[in-house]
C-alpha cells in the first residue's frame, strides 16, 4: 500500500492592519505617502523643471505656495466628508461639481511645490482628518449647515488669495512671479464661485448660522497662520 506524504498546510501571512490603512479606508486619507514622496522630491530630484527666485521673492513665494497648497488639500477633503454624506442627497451633484475643482487646485499646487522646491506643512496630515470631519459633521447637522460650511471656507479663502495677489503685484515681474499670480487669480474666481453657490443654497438659513460661520472662519485662519510658518 502506497503511503502519501501530508504536505503542511501553509500558514497565510497577513500584513497587520494599521492605523494609516484603517484611515485610508474610512475617508481616503493618502498624502501621508504622498507628502513624504513629495518632500523627498523637492530635497533630491533634479527631474522636475525649477523656477529660480531672488531671495526677495523666495522669501514671500515659498510660504505662500506652502499655505496654499495646505489650504486647496484641506479644502478637497472638505468636500469629501460633504460627498461621505450627502453624496446621493439632491446637491449631492453641486457638491461633487466644486470637489472636482478642488481636486485641481490640490494638484496644481503639489506640482508647485516641486517645482519650486517647497517644504510642504508639518500639519498636512492633521488638516487632512480635521477637514474631512469638518465637511462630515456640518453635513450631518443638513444641507443648508453644510453650504454654511463652504461659505466660511471660502470667505476666508478668497480674502487670503485677495491678499496675496496684492502683495505680488508689489515685486518685480518675473516669470514665477507671474505664474504664481495667474494660477491663484483663477483659483480665487473658482473659490468665490463656491461662495456665491453655497448662498443660493439657502447657507445662511442654517441653524446657527452666525456661531458656525465664526467658528470656521476663525479655524481656517488659524490654519492659514500656522501653515505659513510650519
Amino acid at each position: 500500500m502506497e503511503l502519501r506524504r501530508k504536505t503542511p498546510a501553509t500558514t497565510e501571512t497577513r500584513t497587520p492592519y494599521t492605523c494609516i490603512q484603517f484611515w485610508n479606508n474610512v475617508i481616503g486619507l493618502r498624502h501621508w505617502d504622498n507628502m513624504l514622496t513629495i518632500e523627498r522630491s523637492v530635497r533630491y530630484a533634479s527631474t522636475f523643471p525649477q523656477v529660480r527666485l531672488n531671495p526677495k521673492a523666495k522669501k514671500l513665494i515659498h510660504p505662500m505656495i506652502r499655505v496654499n497648497h495646505a489650504g486647496e488639500l484641506a479644502a478637497d477633503r472638505i468636500y469629501a466628508g460633504q460627498m461621505a454624506i450627502l453624496g446621493k442627497t439632491s446637491v449631492g451633484p453641486t457638491i461633487q461639481h466644486m470637489w472636482d475643482q478642488e481636486k485641481k487646485h490640490r494638484e496644481k499646487f503639489e506640482e508647485l511645490i516641486k517645482k519650486y522646491r517647497v517644504r510642504p506643512s508639518f500639519f498636512v496630515p492633521l488638516w487632512e482628518v480635521t477637514a474631512f470631519a469638518m465637511g462630515a459633521v456640518t453635513s450631518l447637522m443638513g444641507q443648508r449647515a453644510a453650504m454654511a460650511c463652504t461659505v466660511a471656507v471660502e470667505t476666508v479663502i478668497v480674502e487670503h488669495y485677495n491678499e496675496q495677489l496684492r502683495v505680488l503685484q508689489s515685486l518685480e515681474k518675473t516669470e514665477g512671479i507671474e505664474e504664481i499670480m495667474e494660477v491663484i487669480k483663477t483659483f480665487r474666481d473658482e473659490e468665490q464661485e463656491h461662495h456665491d453657490t453655497g448662498i443660493e443654497n439657502e447657507a445662511e438659513r442654517a441653524p446657527f448660522y452666525d456661531m458656525l460661520s465664526f467658528l470656521i472662519r476663525s479655524a481656517c485662519k488659524v490654519g492659514i497662520t500656522t501653515a505659513v510658518a510650519l
